[in-house]
Formats: structure tokens, C-alpha cells, sequence
């Protein structure tokens, strides 16, 4: 009886440690962090990306100070960072307050933590980035072919409430060089307040996505966190789209605007495609760039040779 009990007790144990070593690849095929493989892009040398994210390292609830470690979702910046560096770029990180970035202990653990992730803890150059983030202030966001907002819970603090973020989105969105700007999750929230040049929001009219009410309800956070984006972005008269699922946190989706200077993901799902669908942009446009040049090229030869 004993001996039946043991094997029993050894059975139930070792199905359990299955089922644990199974749920990362069990929630990454529910939705959780889905690959995204478009056509590579390799941009000529010198473009530039910037990644913005935030100083929050407490969720803390109105009024308190104390609360459970936050930051920025690992992989809502480790994913772009690394499209970005493959493509060619050189990137940058960047904060509200400059100086370290926390990242939220959670989201590398085991569960969660993807390929990225890994390859971010065992570089130097990126951790190095991440303890001495440059101050938004000191930056020239016109100097940047992209500019990406980072999310997570931490940036519900500090990226909505900037008015240098602000004011510098709607420097870069001016700028001649037209860069890319967008985000995906609670990093869209540094949008909400860029103005045109009416004064007006910049982002009214536009589609666009982040992550959702829902979702934030889900999460057990939306009485805590002192911004969402979804309802933000609509007050700021934003077309909001979004995908959802039996649990939004399996969702994904990637808004282009028409004008195709903005993309924005709606959750941590979605930061490899909208860094790629933003690469693609920038691609696009140095192709074209290209092509003016060498017809302006060409038709100046030819009035040299008459």
C-alpha cells in the first residue's frame, strides 16, 4: 500500500513539473509573444532609432507611494531594440528623467521572458543603455528616423504627464526628415498631448491602438495605474481599434495611420511587428529618397552635357 501511495504521490509530482515546464510554450501558442517573420530589412548605414521608456519602478495606488516593483515590459523593449540594431540602426535609449530604466521583474520570469529577453540580460552594451538612459531633454528627437515608446505599467506614471515628451513628438513629427514614431501598450500614452501646429491634438482623426480597457481590467490594475490608454487616446480624438480575445492579454494588433507616420501596437504582443512595420517605412521612404536622387542625378548630367 505504501509502495502504491509513493508511486501515486511520484506520479501526480512529476505531471506537474511537466505541466510547468510545458505553460511557456502552452501561453505562447494561446497568443502570448507570437513570432512575427516578415521580410528582413536592412536600412543603409546611419539611420537611427530611439526608444523611449519610463522611470516608474513602483505601482502604486493614488495617494501612496509603496507598491509592487513595475517599469517597462521587458520584451515591449527588447523586441524593437533588437529589430531595430539587426536592421542596421544605431539605438538609443532614452527616459523622462534619464538614468536607469526599471524593468519590471515579472515580465523576465520564466513565464514570460522570450529569446530577447535572454539576449538583453547577457549583453553589456544594452545593459549599459538601460542604467544610463539619456533625459529626454538632452535629446534632438529630429536627428532619429524612428522614435518608439516603450510600455508597461510603468509608464502610466510619467510618459502621459511630459510636456517635454510632448513637445519633442511634435518637434520630430515636423521635422524634415519625417521620422517614424509610435509604440505599443501603455507607451502610446506619450502621444496623447503632441499638438500641430494650430495647437490642436496631433492625433486627432488618426487610427491607432493601445492597450485596451479590457485588458487593463483583466490585469487587476485599473484602479491603480493613473492613465489607460485606450480611454486616453480616445479623449485625445484618436480612431482607437483593437483586437480582443477570451482574455485581451492573447490579443495583438498593429495600427498604421494613413499618413503612415505612426504605428502603434496594442499590447506586449505586438512590439516585433511594429518595430518591423516600422522598419519597413523607413525602408520605403530611403528606396524613394534614393530614386529622387538619382533622377535630380541624372537630369543634372544631362544639362551638363548640352
Amino acid at each position: 500500500m505504501k509502495a502504491k501511495l509513493i508511486k501515486i504521490v511520484g506520479g501526480i509530482a512529476l505531471g506537474v513539473a511537466l505541466l510547468v515546464l510545458a505553460l511557456p510554450t502552452i501561453v505562447h501558442k494561446a497568443g502570448l509573444h507570437p513570432e512575427y517573420n516578415g521580410e528582413a530589412v536592412q536600412l543603409p548605414a546611419g539611420k537611427r532609432a530611439l526608444i523611449i521608456a519610463t522611470n516608474q519602478a513602483v505601482l502604486s495606488a493614488p495617494g501612496e507611494t509603496t507598491g509592487d516593483a513595475t517599469g517597462v515590459m521587458a520584451s515591449e523593449m527588447t523586441h524593437p531594440y533588437y529589430r531595430f540594431l539587426d536592421a542596421g540602426m544605431q539605438v538609443d535609449l532614452a527616459s523622462i528623467k534619464g538614468g536607469k530604466i526599471p524593468v519590471d521583474p515579472q515580465t523576465i520570469n520564466w513565464l514570460l521572458k522570450t529569446p530577447e529577453d535572454d539576449r538583453f540580460l547577457a549583453d553589456p552594451a544594452f545593459l549599459a543603455k538601460v542604467e544610463n538612459s539619456m533625459r529626454i531633454d538632452d535629446v534632438d528627437f529630429t536627428q532619429y528616423d524612428i522614435i518608439f515608446m516603450a510600455g508597461g505599467f510603468g509608464a502610466a506614471y510619467d510618459l502621459g504627464y511630459s510636456p517635454v515628451l510632448a513637445e519633442k513628438i511634435s518637434e520630430a513629427y515636423y521635422a524634415s526628415n519625417e521620422p517614424v514614431i509610435g509604440g505599443v501598450c501603455h507607451g502610446v500614452l506619450g502621444l496623447i498631448n503632441a499638438k500641430d501646429r494650430d495647437g490642436k491634438s496631433l492625433i486627432a482623426g488618426r487610427r491607432m491602438t493601445g492597450v485596451t480597457d479590457k485588458q487593463i481590467k483583466e490585469l487587476g490594475i485599473i484602479e491603480i495605474t493613473p492613465q489607460h490608454p485606450e480611454t486616453e487616446l480616445r479623449k485625445a480624438g484618436v480612431i482607437f481599434e483593437s483586437n480582443t480575445r477570451f482574455m485581451d492579454f492573447l490579443a495583438t494588433l498593429v495600427v498604421v495611420d494613413d499618413e503612415e507616420r505612426f504605428v502603434t501596437g496594442q499590447n506586449q504582443n505586438s512590439g516585433r511587428e511594429t518595430a518591423h512595420r516600422m522598419l519597413e517605412l523607413v525602408a520605403s521612404k530611403s528606396t524613394k529618397y534614393a530614386a529622387l536622387l538619382s533622377i535630380a542625378s541624372q537630369s543634372a548630367s544631362k544639362q551638363s552635357d548640352q
